[in-house]
């Protein structure tokens, strides 16, 4: 007799045992790469993709795999929190990650949560891994768990005054960071009437998106804040709107609040802060949400002046914001008004890298180059500005006894 439950019982049988999901492994001992494969295969799940845990491999696949679960060995490391902190910007928000490690401490375990991983203490049995995937496995389909609280980091670009090479910066940090660091990026245009960002960016036939007054009552999601985006390449969007009903308080507003909405989706969100509009709520908005301020600023008195202000607001308001200072000389070095040791001084701050002057500078950028991939100075110095970015301690090139006698006249 034909039994249409049976039927329906192996068929929700097959279905289970030919359940797939993407993961991969990044490994450093081979104890443990068996041991998770093991799982698996008992599991009956599809095999994790296994590779060898060092970054280049992981800047190289990780993008590619398209991964729902990354596991990444650490029993080889000696600060857990630090190195996963290091690669987070390579790893994609919409992943839940399982870091393995060895280190027996409450502050790792909570430092992990607080960036949204998952943390496994090893050794760990057989039973304990299977327990521990098939709970991050439930939170994902209950969209629920770690993953849903990772998002980007943020990243405000700050020039004390107008014409110190801000939105350059911008855009060539944004690119080598989505180009050649694998880190996919938000950059904020903060400049509502104008600007260049789409210049240094190299877009064509760019128009801001723009926004209606009803824009600020009507309820933002995802997918709208998306579409208020332009791709300017795989992982890097600009954010750029303007209006003829909204003021310029409202505008930075809305502009943040859509960024919220995708701050899900990338691993920077990456600020164009320009002198001209900077407000006291900026000063509170960027002491209480950025990540990393970079300060950018040239050798005169009034532009170290209002470095110094900033600088000044932050401390009062006991921020806990990392700041990066850049000066760049966007004249001649003869020019300059204040020395690099004055600037230290008077700001109380070690100075991160100094940019010399390249008067063909604007002929490269518009001939659409990408100035970080240049054997410029400033080059070399935004390359090094990523490498902190990205947790890096980069070596600062020194300067030859040539441009020292030049640069001292």
């Amino acid at each position: 007799m034909f039994d249409l439950v049976d039927v329906l019982k192996n068929k929700n049988l097959d279905s289970v045992s030919s359940e797939e999901f993407k993961s991969v492994l990044f490994f450093q001992t081979e104890n443990c790469k068996d041991l998770v494969e093991e799982v698996f295969r008992f599991e009956g799940i599809t095999p994790p993709r296994i590779i060898k845990n060092n970054e280049g491999d992981i800047r190289s696949h990780i993008r590619e795999e398209s991964a729902e679960i990354i596991i990444i060995e650490l029993n080889e490391s000696t600060n857990v929190t630090k190195d996963i902190d290091h690669i987070s910007s390579l790893l994609p928000n919409n992943a839940s990650v399982i870091v393995i490690g060895q280190e027996d401490a409450i502050s790792t375990i909570r430092n992990l949560k607080t960036m949204g991983f998952y943390y496994l203490f090893w050794p760990a049995s057989k039973l304990d891994i299977v327990d521990f995937l098939n709970n991050v496995r439930d939170n994902r389909r209950r969209n629920f768990g770690l993953g849903k609280k990772r998002s980007a980091k943020r990243v405000a670009i700050w020039g004390s005054k107008g014409g110190v090479g801000t939105s350059l910066i911008v855009a060539e940090i944004s690119k080598e960071l989505s180009e050649k660091r694998n880190s996919s990026c938000l950059v904020m245009d903060s400049s509502f009437l104008g600007g260049n960002l789409d210049i240094m960016l190299g877009l064509k036939q760019f128009k801001k998106r723009h926004i209606a007054l009803g824009a600020l009552t009507a309820s933002l999601d995802e997918t709208y804040a998306s579409s208020m985006t332009q791709k300017v390449n795989d992982m890097l969007s600009l954010l750029a709107i303007e209006s003829n009903e909204l003021d310029n308080n409202q505008m930075k507003d809305y502009s943040r609040e859509l960024s919220n909405e995708l701050s899900h989706q990338v691993n920077f969100i990456i600020e164009d802060l320009s002198n001209s509009n900077i407000s006291q709520s900026d000063f509170d908005y960027v002491a209480l949400n950025i990540d990393t301020l970079i300060i950018v600023t040239e050798p005169s008195v009034s532009s170290v002046r209002a470095a110094a202000n900033l600088i000044h607001q932050l401390e009062e308001k006991n921020s806990s914001v990392r700041c990066i200072l850049i000066v760049n000389n966007v004249r001649p070095e003869k020019s300059a008004t204040v020395s690099m040791s004055e600037i230290e001084k008077l700001l109380h701050k070690k100075i991160n890298v100094e940019c010399a002057y390249e008067q063909s500078l604007c002929d490269e950028i518009l001939r659409g180059k990408s100035i970080y991939k240049q054997s410029f100075d400033i080059s070399k110095k935004i390359n090094i500005v990523t490498s902190l970015l990205l947790g890096e301690e980069p070596s600062l090139p020194k300067k030859n006894f040539l441009n020292r006698i030049f640069q001292s006249k």
